[in-house]
């Protein structure tokens, strides 16, 4: 099973359209047209970053990680990685990435789950459905909980074993390291820079992000 493809981006920063720093804890959601890149820079590096893609004409139409998967053919994403919707077609196309892992099965935090994984104490943290939630409320549009649904947690650690069981493990990304992605079709991208500080996927230490637009 391919593990990742790593590779630098041509793109210079100088020349971005677009760029904002989303601290940690914090939701991020834009427009993406067709033909558009959008990087993700882990500044300080072992960031977890929750994302949700929507076809911006349909919102129903949006991210799915089990048609990712199956039609790459590989649990894991990296450079050449097609993010296929959940009416089969490709939102957008992953043309650089120097980490190496992005999970897609780990899906967002939640107070459930912090009540769960964590002392019950955890649950009033803040965490990425919330997130979500808010950013799909500053949108608009009629957006709600409804369409919380598959995310990518870009830069986070989730190994699976040979016997297929998948652990939450220390990040492997470092300060500056970036994913990049072609917009195939007109997008909506929702982020929810993941505030969850008892995982070790952020190395127990929430940090910002950058984000880049090139046209």
């Amino acid at each position: 099973m391919t593990i990742a493809t790593l590779k630098e981006s041509p793109l210079d920063p100088a020349a971005a359209v677009a760029s904002t720093v989303v601290p940690a804890g914090e939701h991020w959601i834009r427009l993406i047209r067709a033909g558009q890149t959008l990087r993700i820079v882990d500044l300080e590096g072992n960031q977890a970053v929750d994302t949700i893609f929507y076809n911006a004409a349909d919102y129903s139409d949006r991210y799915s990680a089990v048609d990712t998967i199956r039609e790459q053919g590989n649990v894991y994403l990296s450079t050449g990685s097609q993010l296929l919707s959940s009416e089969g077609n490709v939102l957008l196309t992953i043309s650089a990435d120097t980490c190496g892992r992005h999970d897609t099965l780990g899906g967002g935090c939640s107070a459930e789950s912090n009540s769960v994984r964590y002392p019950r104490e955890k649950r009033y943290m803040h965490n990425c459905r919330d997130s979500f939630l808010a950013g799909l409320l500053a949108w608009g549009e009629g957006m709600d909980k409804r369409e919380i649904v598959h995310n990518i947690n870009f830069f986070m650690n989730v190994p699976i074993s040979p016997d297929g069981k998948s652990t939450f493990a220390d990040g492997i990304s470092e300060p500056g390291k970036y994913v990049e992605l072609r917009a195939e079709m007109d997008v909506i991208c929702l982020i929810s820079n993941c505030p969850q500080l008892n995982n070790p996927c952020n190395a127990y230490n929430p940090t910002p992000v950058q984000l880049l637009i090139w046209d």
